[in-house]
């Protein structure tokens, strides 16, 4: 009896570490866990870059509403041996000279088929697009933190699980050869107590080394050892309240989706610019050149253009149709995408709904297993007390118990995960829903830094 006293003890203390009870004073929370792997994941970081680098397609595109202007300078010897005539005389010239010459030449689009006007705008849909990428990572690494966060503590739960199951194993070894020696039970007893501790210590080494990989993933997305952690909880507060409105957030809120989105609008884009190169371009040239010593005739000279050019595409080949038609079966295939992107989205959501239900379900099954569990080791041992149960029975009956807590911590640890998954399939799994006390990322901060950028080499974090 004090066996099961020892043992129930050791796991309600498990259970209490790993679902419920209030926080630790000195306990890492699920939220601060999320909060260190959205500041400093190496991935997530890594998009971000990825985002800066889109934001410069804009002003790439914006440099076709610019000028050109190029500074050209050359200087070297040259030898002259011509024929000049003068009042019917001819006189030969002959001569080495240090030529020198430097002009200005400035270039500006006036109109090219509004390919930089339609590629500006493709720039800014390339930009939104790769924002809502960053929000698919984000949402990936928040959900990734949370599982493992989650994961940690179930492993840690079922390893004290499976090490005060030994432990009450070894107690019953012990009871059962002092019985032996008695003559209360035979020799088959006492083996069948051996083999059962022997199989809780392999699943103790089971259990310990499945905490070891979930400490090292841990450590991996979060960025810190797992020290001291508190029970995490689900989020049902930020879920919608029905299936259908789910559905409904999801398939406008999911940035899969409006990822999808803004894809269409790039290569609807790129299609206008393809266009663009069957309309007439007009441009403006401005040049100015001054030059020294060019000749033992002409020892400066000074010249100024300003020269429009209009260019009217007649025939190039047919390579720019091919281009236009290949563009314009990208953007169906694009829509096509979309379709596909909002049933899958559909299709997640719906099933994380329904996870989301089954586990908690599960969690009170587990509960009530947990409960009748304990009841009936308790019974089987008095009446083993009695003859009435044999040693075998107890052993049973005891691994039954060990087998409901472990089921309702896995129980308790799909609950919060399923959650958090319903929470990313809606695609609303964001420091702001979950009001996290961290500083967000803004990527429109470096956006509008570099947008009108005219020049420069630094970003403008000083690199």
């Amino acid at each position: 009896m004090r066996g099961v006293k020892v043992f129930a003890g050791a796991a309600a203390a498990v259970l209490l570490m790993a679902c419920a009870g209030p926080t630790p004073v000195l306990a890492d929370t699920i939220e601060a866990a999320l909060v260190r792997a959205y500041q400093s994941n190496p991935q997530l970081n890594a998009q971000r870059a990825q985002v800066r680098s889109t934001d410069e397609n804009v002003p790439k595109a914006l440099s076709g509403y610019r000028p050109t202007v190029n500074l050209n300078a050359t200087a070297g010897d040259l030898y002259t041996n011509e024929k000049v005539s003068q009042q019917g005389v001819t006189l030969p010239i002959r001569g080495n000279n240090f030529a020198r010459s430097v002009g200005l030449t400035a270039s500006q689009t006036l109109f090219n088929g509004y390919q930089t006007a339609n590629g500006v705008r493709a720039a800014e849909s390339q930009v939104s697009g790769s924002r809502e990428a960053l929000r698919v990572l984000e949402e990936s690494v928040l959900l990734s933190a949370a599982t493992v966060y989650m994961d940690y503590l179930r492993d840690s739960a079922n390893l004290e699980v499976q090490k005060s199951n030994v432990r009450v194993l070894e107690q019953t070894l012990k009871q059962t050869r002092d019985r032996f020696n008695v003559g209360e039970v035979t020799p088959t007893d006492v083996a069948q107590s051996e083999a059962q501790l022997a199989a809780g210590k392999t699943q103790e080494l089971t259990a310990e080394s499945q905490l070891t990989t979930t400490r090292a993933n841990f450590r991996r997305i979060i960025g810190i050892e797992p020290r001291n952690l508190a029970p995490g909880s689900p989020v049902d507060r930020f879920l919608p309240s029905t299936l259908q409105h789910a559905v409904d957030l999801s398939l406008v809120e999911n940035p899969n989706v409006t990822a999808a989105m803004y894809g269409i609008d790039v290569n609807y884009l790129q299609v206008k610019i393809n266009e663009g190169a069957l309309l007439p371009s007009v441009s403006m040239q401005v040049q100015v050149q001054q030059v020294s010593e060019q000749g033992p005739s002409v020892p400066q000279s000074f010249t100024a253009s300003a020269i429009a050019n209009v260019k009217v595409p007649i025939y190039q080949g047919g390579a720019e149709y091919a281009l236009i038609r290949q563009s314009k079966e990208n953007l169906a295939q694009q829509r096509l995408n979309l379709e596909t992107t909002r049933d899958q989205t559909r299709a997640n959501t719906v099933t994380a709904w329904g996870q989301l239900v089954a586990t908690k379900a599960q969690v009170a099954s587990a509960q009530a297993q947990v409960t009748a569990s304990e009841i009936a080791l308790n019974g089987v041992r008095e009446e083993a007390k009695a003859g009435q149960r044999t040693t075998l029975d107890v052993l049973n009956a005891q691994q039954a118990l060990v087998n409901a807590r472990i089921a309702l911590v896995n129980a308790q640890h799909d609950r919060v995960v399923a959650s958090y998954s319903l929470l990313s399939a809606v695609g609303r799994l964001s420091p702001q829903v979950l009001r996290l006390s961290t500083p967000t990322y803004d990527p429109s901060v470096h956006y509008q830094q570099v947008r009108d950028s005219w020049a420069g080499l630094r970003t403008p974090d000083g690199r």
